[in-house]
């Protein structure tokens, strides 16, 4: 979307510095009006006529002084690293001062503070229903900044409840209307990324992408969906991680189990895996060594023990045979 924001560089006849010389000055002349009537009070008598005409030249021009003096001291303003100006003239804007540095500007113009820093938002965990319906528990970090100066002032309304406080408190309440913007569409990208995946997959032969093995993938969409809903605000999404996740308390304990199981038969794979290898291997050895020589009916019998005692939970009694094995 294209910007309507451009920068207003201060140039030497904004220096802040200049024009504080030139308040300094207006201020001393207003002092000098001030010494100057009071002399002339002094000076002049009751008979003369056109004394009161000459005390009201130090008048006129004190109050000119001082009216100059109080309206330029409305025009500075100071601006520190990654803050900004938004200037407005009755109503139209007149650009963005983003140098860093003591500058006047004119006194009729509107000064909007806006930080340009990086804020960090921590999105609490919300309940959402996965790609399969499952109640889930999602939250997300977030570290967004304010890139497009004319877009957030102008394109979103912010409740800043600023009547009546001074610039600082002006400020944080600003910021605090954005945060509130920023969290509910944070809330509403969560919900609907959440709800294009699985939380996990229940056949783990499928190779499709769930939100537990998703990692970057699903944190890429994820910023991508906010940067779609924050640019409307001139927000500029610098990073976006979900950094919770876990199943909705009612059926925690139901998918516990289930992966319990999951975990139990995948050991058991294993362990009769290995059984069986050690079999066959014990099979081979004593028929490549000669040992002894086994029927089929008695190799049965020796797999069924081996696997027995290979696959048991606990350990193997043994029962020793003095007499014959037939």
């Amino acid at each position: 979307m294209e910007t309507k924001e451009f920068n207003k560089s201060m140039e030497r006849k904004n220096n802040g510095f200049i024009h504080l010389f030139l308040n300094l000055v207006m201020l001393a002349a207003f002092i000098w009006c001030i010494v100057w009537m009071a002399g002339w009070d002094c000076m002049t008598s009751p008979s003369q006529p056109d004394g009161t005409a000459w005390v009201a030249l130090p008048i006129g021009l004190g109050c000119l002084f001082i009216f100059i003096y109080i309206l330029h001291l409305v025009g500075f303003m100071t601006i520190q690293p990654n803050q900004s100006r938004v200037l407005t003239f009755f109503g139209k804007y007149r650009g963005t001062v983003r140098d860093n540095g003591f500058f006047w500007v004119n006194p009729f113009y509107g000064k909007r503070r806006l930080s340009l820093r990086a804020r960090n938002m921590d999105v609490p965990p919300i309940k959402v229903n996965d790609k399969n319906g499952n109640p889930i528990m999602i939250g997300l970090v977030l570290v967004w900044k304010i890139k497009d100066t004319y877009k957030a002032c102008f394109d979103i309304d912010v409740d800043s409840r600023t009547v009546s406080q001074n610039e600082a408190n002006q400020q944080q309440q600003t910021l605090k209307g954005y945060d509130s913007f920023v969290n509910v569409q944070s809330d509403a990208a969560l919900r609907k990324v959440a709800g294009l995946y699985a939380y996990d997959n229940m056949d783990h032969t499928s190779t499709e992408m769930t939100l537990r093995s998703g990692g970057e993938e699903i944190n890429e969409r994820l910023e991508n969906e906010l940067r779609s809903r924050l640019s409307i605000a001139g927000i500029e999404v610098v990073e976006a991680r979900i950094n919770y996740l876990a199943y909705a308390s009612e059926i925690a304990s139901v998918m516990l189990r289930r992966q319990q199981a999951d975990a139990i038969i995948s050991a058991r794979e294993k362990i009769v895996e290995g059984a069986v290898s050690m079999v066959q291997l014990a099979l081979k050895k004593l028929e490549a060594e000669s040992v002894v020589t086994l029927d089929e009916e008695k190799k049965a019998t020796m797999v069924s023990n081996l696997l027995v005692v290979l696959c048991a939970d606990e350990s193997a009694s043994p029962v020793i045979n003095t007499g014959s094995v037939y």
